[in-house]
């Protein structure tokens, strides 16, 4: 019994090994790492402003087209951007509400060369009685992929 159990331990042992992957850790350089958060911080800008002036399909576009980009929030998970699209429509249609919307970003992490993992804080205010008054505030992360030299969104989970 003793000769078949060594065998089992030094065949399960093999497997462990063979199975391992080797893990590397991209590292971006502190440049790279300002680079990319001012090009995220601005394309944040800019989305907030497409929101802000009513532009559905401006704002949508920031978003992976395809059926691969996925969108989590309230009413769970939505595949592909025409869903997406499908959701924010009440809000810009005539009559919707659509509060103004900004962005505080948090964190910029880039997972590799043309990915990153961002992590902000929107908020959704109204006017009302001449100042602001937030309707809404939580977190969003987004995970990015550079794509023909423009950041898009592959995946978004706001809450």
């Amino acid at each position: 019994m003793r000769p078949r159990r060594g065998a089992r331990l030094a065949a399960g042992g093999l497997l462990v090994v063979a199975c391992a992957r080797t893990v590397t850790t991209y590292r971006a350089s502190d440049a790279e790492r300002a680079a990319v958060t001012n090009q995220i911080a601005a394309m944040m800008v800019h989305s907030a402003a497409n929101w802000n002036r009513g532009d559905l399909d401006a704002f949508v576009d920031d978003y992976l087209p395809g059926d691969t980009t996925t969108f989590v929030g309230g009413r769970g998970i939505l595949r592909g951007t025409l869903p997406i699209r499908a959701a924010y429509a009440p809000r810009f249609a005539p009559g919707g509400v659509r509060d103004s919307l900004s962005f505080v970003l948090l964190d910029v992490d880039p997972l590799g060369p043309g990915v990153v993992n961002v992590v902000a804080r929107y908020t959704l205010a109204r006017r009302v009685g001449g100042r602001d008054s937030v309707t809404a505030t939580g977190p969003t992360s987004l995970v990015m992929r550079r794509v023909d030299g423009r950041w898009r969104i592959v995946h978004d989970h706001s809450s």
